[in-house]
């Protein structure tokens, strides 16, 4: 893929993840959203379990699962559906979109990349200057970033 080609996805996978930052902020109920949900519209057990054709025991069971963190994505999809709603799924990139996890890590490489050099320099008594280093570390980062190497995420 070319690198104007890579910009346009990784601007437009930017742009579907940005929708999400808000729910960042969200808390996630101790007893999980099916409990929460369920017992919000005063629906039992053996209500939700006849509309996913299970029992009530499956049920309890699907909301420790979601609980404790080991429910798949098709139970979560298949609850949804039962109580009227739509799972929603996705990524909230914590350095806030794609182009600054991007830019972090290029900069961390780069940063080891300049260092290994300039220690080299310093033992042959050549030692740059800090604001030569810094300028040497982003012109580095913005070349990992421009081509995108493979080793980017080593």
């Amino acid at each position: 893929m070319n690198n104007s080609k890579h910009a346009l996805l990784i601007e437009q996978v930017d742009r579907k993840l940005k929708s999400f930052r808000a729910l960042n902020e969200v808390i996630v109920p101790k007893k999980g959203w099916i409990y929460t949900v369920r017992t919000a519209l005063k629906m039992s057990l053996r209500q939700l379990g006849e509309k996913m054709e299970i029992t009530p025991q499956s049920i309890s069971e699907i909301e420790q699962r979601e609980a404790s963190q080991s429910i798949t994505l098709k139970s979560l999809r298949e609850t949804a559906q039962a109580l009227d709603m739509q799972l929603v799924y996705g990524f909230i990139p914590k350095e806030g979109s794609l182009e600054k996890m991007i830019e972090k890590r290029a900069t961390e490489i780069a940063l080891k990349i300049v260092m290994r050099t300039s220690n080299t320099m310093k033992l042959e008594d050549q030692e740059n200057s800090k604001k030569r280093l810094e300028k040497n570390i982003k012109s580095k980062a913005r070349e990992l970033i421009d081509t995108m190497p493979k080793h980017l995420w080593d």
